[in-house]
């Protein structure tokens, strides 16, 4: 089966059989959009409760929800207003748009994330990029901003955007989440929620969206103690890493190293990302797809985001659209909650005490004001701000060798000369230390872990089509079949339905067309378990089960059918194992 044939016959299972389809169909469909059906809503959400218990329930982190639309503010500090973009070609025929980078990646088959525009157009010109649409001549790309933006209530001067990731809702709540984990790091929180990123040209299917749900962690640590406690629990384990050290050697297959060697090798600068990237790797094994088609891939310094020390993507193979990226993993050091202590004026920084108090010379750096207004404008108290979140002797180093310091923040650069701040150094007593924490980030793709789970469960035997689903993600666990409309078979089946309903199973009850075709129907959509109701059952109370993948059967007592199916689904226990519980 070809790659695109494979794509083409999921793409059709899913619009077939409830799983997902292109948003707004009887208008032509909209790029980017698509709506889960009633098997891929449940699909959908049994994948993000699962990894709700893998992150949030065994690793003790907070759970939190916050807004979709947000406050143009909060964007502003973050970065996105300034670096959120991508590089946007107009065809000169027809005037389509499209991403150029990924007309270029789709023409060499290579990644060109980060190259700057007039370098892009010259690889664009070199091999040859045309419009895919009508084939016409492409323009020198600009940047676009793919913030969706809006308006908060009656006053266009109230500017808001969609959320292009649920990360801002959680360092905005910094304040209020340290108190709740007890005034103590490291602590993490996790969200999960809709985001929207305005793609200049979707043609991707469900793996690239304009509406997409992502699930992500903010693990705030002291850089100052960046150790990870748990990471003895990993550091055996082996990783397929692309790291930036081998990139730029030009070695393009991973290596399988252990995360002790990953760390000491620096392959990994932070153990806490080091142990995600674990927690990843299992959790996409535990959706079907084997760790040898799974690998990290480092981003270069040019293709990093703008907060980030380091980011690794988790890359699976799929086979139309090659490796795609399921998570991300980044330090982002502490440029968030730096930049929304200078937007916001709060304070998030952690007070860490000492054993005693410790007298110590400091170096102060105090903002001249009124040469911080004169030169600056309104921008004199960000950069005030700044200014006091800045290592003083970075400043006085390069005042004595320059003459000048460049303040950098929320995409821009500011000089400060000796006008705009005074140095002194004081003596002082101090309790502690007051630090701004630093962040790693696992953030997942709901969406495409979906897609990805549905491709490496799709199998075909016998000419018919199985969808192997790990069981616990089954939208459909039980399906319950009298052999036949007659002889009271309907009636003891509605009954042994409703038994299994009562004990929380997801259950469908069917008995149109022959017990064959009901039994395909449910392979297709991957459910595991069968019940069949026959004439034995009304002598001896036995129903017969069948297996999804094996397609074996064995009789239980109905009496028996909630405790046998408990332990197929919650203990799982191997189906064949079963008959000798019954």
């Amino acid at each position: 089966m070809s790659s695109t044939d494979k794509c083409q016959k999921i793409m059709e299972l899913a619009r077939r059989r409830g799983f997902f389809w292109q948003s707004y169909e009887i208008y032509g469909g909209e790029s980017g959009f698509i709506d889960y059906g009633p098997l891929g809503a449940l699909l959908k959400r049994k994948i993000e409760q699962k990894w709700i218990d893998e992150f949030v329930r065994k690793e003790g982190l907070m759970l939190i929800d916050t807004p979709i639309i947000t406050p143009s503010i909060v964007f502003e500090a973050s970065g996105h207003t300034t670096y959120f973009t991508d590089p946007v070609t107009t065809c000169k025929k027809c005037g389509r748009k499209w991403r150029a980078d990924h007309l270029l990646e789709e023409k060499t088959g290579e990644s060109f994330e980060g190259l700057t525009l007039e370098e892009l157009y010259k690889k664009m010109l070199e091999n040859n990029v045309r419009c895919p649409e009508c084939g016409g001549e492409l323009e020198s790309p600009k940047f676009f901003n793919e913030l969706f933006k809006t308006t908060i209530g009656p006053y266009s001067e109230n500017v808001g955007y969609g959320r292009p990731e649920t990360a801002q809702g959680i360092f905005s709540n910094f304040k209020r989440l340290y108190e709740l984990a007890r005034g103590k790091l490291p602590f993490g929180v996790a969200q999960a929620g809709r985001c929207v990123r305005n793609e200049i040209s979707p043609r991707q299917g469900p793996i690239r969206l304009r509406e997409l749900t992502i699930m992500e962690i903010e693990f705030f640590f002291d850089p100052e103690n960046p150790k990870c406690e748990k990471i003895f629990e990993v550091k055996n384990e082996k990783l397929r890493l692309l790291p930036e050290k081998l990139l730029l050697d030009g070695v393009t297959e991973p290596i399988e190293v252990t995360v002790e060697e990953a760390l000491k090798n620096g392959y990994i600068k932070s153990e806490w990302n080091a142990y995600f990237m674990v927690k990843a790797k299992k959790f996409v094994e535990m959706l079907g797809i084997p760790s040898e088609k799974q690998f990290f891939k480092e981003k270069l310094p040019n293709e990093r985001a703008h907060y980030s020390t380091q980011t690794y993507d988790q890359l699976v193979e799929l086979s139309r659209w090659g490796t795609v990226e399921l998570s991300g993993h980044a330090w982002r050091s502490n440029y968030d909650l730096k930049m929304h202590m200078v937007y916001s004026g709060e304070d998030l920084r952690v007070f860490v005490p000492y054993n005693k108090p410790q007298k110590v010379r400091r170096l102060l750096v105090e903002p001249n004001k009124k040469a911080l207004t004169k030169d600056f404008g309104e921008e004199a108290l960000r950069v005030s701000r700044l200014l006091t979140l800045t290592q003083p002797e970075f400043i006085r180093k390069s005042l004595d060798e320059n003459g000048f310091y460049e303040l950098k923040g929320d995409g821009k650069t500011y000089r400060i000369t000796f006008e705009h701040v005074n140095l002194k150094e004081v003596e002082v007593e101090e309790k502690g230390k007051r630090i701004i924490p630093n962040v790693a980030e696992p953030s997942f793709g709901l969406d495409r872990l979906f897609y990805a789970t549905l491709e490496y469960a799709y199998s075909e035997k016998d000419g018919r089509v199985v969808l192997k689903l790990p069981r616990e993600l089954a939208p459909i666990e039980v399906a319950v079949f009298p052999l036949m409309t007659k002889d009271g078979l309907p009636e003891k089946a509605k009954k042994v339905y409703c038994m299994l309903l009562d004990h929380g199973f997801m259950v469908e009850y069917d008995e149109s067309g022959s017990i064959g075709r009901r039994y395909a129907r449910m392979d297709e959509v991957g459910t595991p378990i069968a019940v069949t109701i026959d004439h034995q059952t009304l002598q001896d109370n036995t129903v017969t089960l069948r297996d999804r993948d094996t397609w074996e059967q064995i009789r239980v007592k109905v009496e028996k059918l909630p405790l046998t199916l408990e332990k197929y689904f919650r203990e799982k226990v191997d189906f064949k194992d079963l008959a000798k519980l019954c």
